[in-house]
């Protein structure tokens, strides 16, 4: 295979454009423009994320009061869908209507 890629020069061997010995794509202007901008986009997001608005010491527990009261509307809502409780005497009343020794 050697000898043969020796004697032919400059070929790639299989499908040109895959695998490990795949023939290398031109750079062009665009392609250029868009690693660019790509950079430049994670360079901001960089420093946005370097200088949090809260201290380490504001951000904890910060949100527990919000968590707590949107846990408590969770619940609630729940609470709504669930069927209002019923008696044993008001199930089983229809049962005592004919009796005749009471």
């Amino acid at each position: 295979m050697f000898l043969t890629a020796l004697l032919c020069r400059n070929r790639i061997p299989g499908r040109q454009w895959i695998g490990k010995h795949r023939r290398p794509r031109r750079v062009s202007f665009q392609a250029k423009q868009n690693t660019l901008r790509r950079l430049e986009t994670e360079a901001e997001n960089h420093y946005w994320l370097s200088a949090p608005f809260l201290s380490a010491a504001q951000e904890f527990g910060h949100a527990a009061a919000r968590r707590a009261a949107a846990f408590e509307a969770i619940k609630a809502a729940k609470e709504a869908k669930f069927p209002q409780h019923r008696r044993l005497a008001d199930h089983l009343g229809h049962f005592s209507v004919t009796r005749k020794w009471a």
